[in-house]
């Protein structure tokens, strides 16, 4: 009785997305096996859960599969929990003095919910008020990218996001809105393939509703192209 009930409770936050903190959840050791040694240990798991599951590993088709899974999670989908693969983000100094909005928008953004490890799908905005320094634009897709590829909550996402560009930048005149659809939704439970998730965090001078509303103005405009 007591499992089942602990079960349930596990459900019950899944569902209703909720958060400790702002930090990625990491025990002590999580770098202490090497990629490699990560892989392996993966692939053997992946191998058991398939076969638990009633599939036929020497079938042509299923036979590399535990392996690529395993290089997957390391490599890619998770690849954003290895601090080795933060992106440099080196800042120049505002010699041209422009003082207004920076907006990068429609940044794509490919993440994992980490309460079912199932695809989230959506796209990125961010924007900025230079206090001196500015970043190069492909850096703020590449932050976004790397805090994306770890199994995620999109409210932490959001604030990773956000904090870390206060960091680089040297300001707390940061903004985000994420919309992303979760394929936990789309694809399972409810099966609601419309809805999406929007979540948005808003410092410094974005606090202030006319500058956090030009914001939004400048995300819901045409692409040029």
């Amino acid at each position: 009785m007591k499992i089942d009930g602990q079960l349930g409770d596990f459900e019950s936050v899944g569902d209703n997305h909720f958060s400790a903190s702002a930090e990625t959840p990491l025990r002590k050791d999580a770098f202490k096996l090497s990629k490699d040694e990560k892989i392996d240990i993966i692939k053997d798991d992946v191998r058991h859960i398939l076969e638990t599951l009633g599939l036929d590993l020497t079938d042509d088709s299923l036979r590399g599969t535990p392996n690529r899974v395993a290089k997957m999670f390391v490599n890619e989908l998770f690849g954003g929990l290895d601090p080795d693969n933060k992106p440099s983000a080196s800042t120049f100094e505002n010699k041209y003095k422009y003082g207004e909005m920076l907006v990068e928008k429609n940044i794509t953004l490919y993440s994992t919910c980490e309460h079912h490890l199932l695809p989230i799908v959506g796209k990125a905005h961010v924007a900025y008020i230079s206090s001196g320094n500015v970043v190069g634009l492909s850096k703020i897709n590449r932050i976004v990218d790397y805090f994306a590829k770890r199994p995620q909550v999109q409210e932490r996402l959001t604030m990773q996001i956000v904090e870390e560009l206060q960091k680089v930048l040297d300001t707390k005149d940061v903004a985000c809105v994420i919309d992303a659809k979760h394929l936990c939704v789309n694809s399972r439970g409810i099966k609601d393939i419309d809805s999406s998730t929007v979540t948005s965090e808003f410092g410094g001078k974005f606090k202030d509703k006319l500058t956090r509303q030009e914001f939004l103005d400048y995300i819901k405009l045409d692409t040029a192209f």
